[in-house]
Protein backbone atom coordinates (compact mmCIF):
# COMPACT_ATOMS: atom_id res chain seq x y z
CA UNK A 1 0.00 0.00 0.00
CA UNK A 2 1.26 3.50 -0.85
CA UNK A 3 1.97 5.94 1.96
CA UNK A 4 -1.13 7.65 3.31
CA UNK A 5 -1.21 11.08 4.89
CA UNK A 6 -3.97 11.66 7.42
CA UNK A 7 -4.60 15.36 8.00
CA UNK A 8 -6.99 16.40 10.77
CA UNK A 9 -8.00 19.35 12.89
CA UNK A 10 -9.20 18.70 16.41
CA UNK A 11 -10.47 21.04 19.11
CA UNK A 12 -11.76 18.55 21.68
CA UNK A 13 -9.69 15.49 20.77
CA UNK A 14 -12.51 13.53 19.12
CA UNK A 15 -11.25 14.04 15.57
CA UNK A 16 -7.69 13.26 16.64
CA UNK A 17 -8.90 10.04 18.30
CA UNK A 18 -10.76 9.05 15.13
CA UNK A 19 -7.66 9.81 13.01
CA UNK A 20 -5.51 7.66 15.29
CA UNK A 21 -8.02 4.78 15.15
CA UNK A 22 -8.12 5.05 11.35
CA UNK A 23 -4.31 5.01 11.20
CA UNK A 24 -4.20 1.88 13.40
CA UNK A 25 -6.80 0.15 11.24
CA UNK A 26 -4.74 0.90 8.13
CA UNK A 27 -1.47 -0.19 9.70
CA UNK A 28 0.69 2.53 11.19
CA UNK A 29 3.72 1.73 8.99
CA UNK A 30 1.92 3.05 5.90
CA UNK A 31 0.37 6.11 7.57
CA UNK A 32 1.61 9.50 8.74
CA UNK A 33 -0.64 11.64 10.94
CA UNK A 34 -0.66 15.42 10.57
CA UNK A 35 -2.34 17.84 12.96
CA UNK A 36 -3.14 20.68 10.56
CA UNK A 37 -2.54 23.27 13.28
CA UNK A 38 1.15 22.35 12.89
CA UNK A 39 1.23 21.67 9.13
CA UNK A 40 1.32 23.69 5.93
CA UNK A 41 -1.22 22.84 3.20
CA UNK A 42 1.49 21.98 0.66
CA UNK A 43 2.33 18.93 2.81
CA UNK A 44 -0.68 17.32 1.10
CA UNK A 45 1.41 17.13 -2.07
CA UNK A 46 3.80 14.62 -0.42
CA UNK A 47 1.21 11.83 -0.61
CA UNK A 48 -0.73 10.10 -3.38
CA UNK A 49 -3.34 8.96 -0.84
CA UNK A 50 -4.90 11.39 1.62
CA UNK A 51 -7.44 11.13 4.41
CA UNK A 52 -8.82 14.44 5.65
CA UNK A 53 -10.79 14.68 8.90
CA UNK A 54 -12.78 17.51 10.42
CA UNK A 55 -15.56 18.20 12.84
CA UNK A 56 -18.40 20.61 12.25
CA UNK A 57 -18.72 23.51 14.68
CA UNK A 58 -21.46 26.00 15.38
CA UNK A 59 -24.05 26.09 12.67
CA UNK A 60 -22.24 24.28 9.87
CA UNK A 61 -18.80 25.81 10.24
CA UNK A 62 -15.31 24.42 9.87
CA UNK A 63 -13.27 23.62 12.95
CA UNK A 64 -10.86 26.51 13.70
CA UNK A 65 -7.72 24.84 12.35
CA UNK A 66 -9.52 24.03 9.08
CA UNK A 67 -10.61 27.69 8.81
CA UNK A 68 -6.92 28.56 8.58
CA UNK A 69 -5.76 25.53 6.54
CA UNK A 70 -8.41 25.31 3.82
CA UNK A 71 -7.57 28.57 1.98
CA UNK A 72 -4.07 27.16 1.35
CA UNK A 73 -5.58 24.15 -0.42
CA UNK A 74 -7.19 26.50 -2.95
CA UNK A 75 -3.72 27.13 -4.38
CA UNK A 76 -2.83 23.43 -4.83
CA UNK A 77 -3.27 21.06 -7.76
CA UNK A 78 -4.57 17.81 -6.26
CA UNK A 79 -4.93 16.05 -9.60
CA UNK A 80 -3.70 12.47 -9.26
CA UNK A 81 -4.41 12.39 -5.52
CA UNK A 82 -6.87 9.92 -4.03
CA UNK A 83 -8.71 11.52 -1.12
CA UNK A 84 -11.01 10.04 1.51
CA UNK A 85 -12.83 12.19 4.05
CA UNK A 86 -14.18 11.62 7.52
CA UNK A 87 -16.27 14.00 9.55
CA UNK A 88 -17.57 14.29 13.08
CA UNK A 89 -20.77 16.01 14.04
CA UNK A 90 -23.75 15.95 16.39
CA UNK A 91 -26.73 14.67 14.44
CA UNK A 92 -29.29 15.59 17.11
CA UNK A 93 -28.22 19.02 18.39
CA UNK A 94 -27.16 20.23 14.92
CA UNK A 95 -29.32 18.10 12.65
CA UNK A 96 -29.68 20.82 9.98
CA UNK A 97 -25.92 21.10 9.44
CA UNK A 98 -24.75 17.58 10.28
CA UNK A 99 -21.18 17.12 8.95
CA UNK A 100 -21.24 20.31 6.90
CA UNK A 101 -17.49 20.79 7.48
CA UNK A 102 -16.80 17.52 5.65
CA UNK A 103 -18.92 18.81 2.78
CA UNK A 104 -17.03 22.10 2.65
CA UNK A 105 -13.68 20.27 2.47
CA UNK A 106 -15.08 17.86 -0.14
CA UNK A 107 -16.09 20.77 -2.37
CA UNK A 108 -12.61 22.30 -2.15
CA UNK A 109 -10.53 19.16 -2.78
CA UNK A 110 -12.85 18.07 -5.58
CA UNK A 111 -12.46 21.50 -7.23
CA UNK A 112 -8.66 21.01 -6.99
CA UNK A 113 -8.85 17.80 -9.08
CA UNK A 114 -8.69 15.09 -6.39
CA UNK A 115 -10.40 11.76 -6.85
CA UNK A 116 -12.74 11.31 -3.89
CA UNK A 117 -13.31 7.80 -2.50
CA UNK A 118 -14.98 6.40 0.59
CA UNK A 119 -18.62 7.47 0.28
CA UNK A 120 -20.69 6.31 3.26
CA UNK A 121 -24.42 5.47 3.52
CA UNK A 122 -26.78 7.81 5.34
CA UNK A 123 -28.68 4.88 6.89
CA UNK A 124 -28.41 4.73 10.68
CA UNK A 125 -28.28 8.50 11.20
CA UNK A 126 -31.05 10.93 12.16
CA UNK A 127 -30.53 14.42 10.74
CA UNK A 128 -32.41 16.98 8.69
CA UNK A 129 -29.72 18.37 6.41
CA UNK A 130 -26.09 18.04 5.44
CA UNK A 131 -23.79 19.70 2.97
CA UNK A 132 -21.79 16.43 3.04
CA UNK A 133 -24.18 14.44 0.86
CA UNK A 134 -23.62 13.73 -2.82
CA UNK A 135 -25.56 11.18 -4.87
CA UNK A 136 -27.54 10.07 -1.81
CA UNK A 137 -24.53 9.18 0.36
CA UNK A 138 -22.19 11.01 2.69
CA UNK A 139 -19.02 12.05 0.83
CA UNK A 140 -16.98 10.28 3.52
CA UNK A 141 -17.19 8.43 6.80
CA UNK A 142 -19.81 9.95 9.12
CA UNK A 143 -19.05 9.78 12.84
CA UNK A 144 -21.02 11.10 15.81
CA UNK A 145 -18.88 10.86 18.96
CA UNK A 146 -21.61 12.55 21.02
CA UNK A 147 -24.49 10.18 20.28
CA UNK A 148 -23.14 7.05 18.58
CA UNK A 149 -19.60 6.67 19.87
CA UNK A 150 -20.19 2.96 20.42
CA UNK A 151 -20.60 2.53 16.63
CA UNK A 152 -17.35 4.34 15.74
CA UNK A 153 -14.91 1.38 15.81
CA UNK A 154 -17.07 -0.82 13.59
CA UNK A 155 -17.82 2.04 11.19
CA UNK A 156 -14.11 2.78 10.88
CA UNK A 157 -13.27 -0.87 10.21
CA UNK A 158 -15.95 -1.15 7.51
CA UNK A 159 -14.82 2.09 5.90
CA UNK A 160 -11.15 1.02 5.91
CA UNK A 161 -12.11 -2.23 4.15
CA UNK A 162 -13.75 -0.10 1.48
CA UNK A 163 -10.75 2.25 1.15
CA UNK A 164 -7.92 -0.26 0.93
CA UNK A 165 -8.49 -1.21 -2.73
CA UNK A 166 -8.65 2.48 -3.73
CA UNK A 167 -5.38 3.20 -1.90
CA UNK A 168 -3.28 0.55 -3.67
Amino acid sequence: MKQIGIFYGSSTGNTEAAATTIASALGMESVTLHDISETEPDALLSYDNLILGASTWGFGELQDDWQNFLPGIAELDLGGKTVALFGLGDQYSYSDVFLDAMGIIYEEVRARGAEIVGAWPTDGYEFDGSRAIADGSFVGLALDADNQDDLTPERINQWISQLKPAFQ
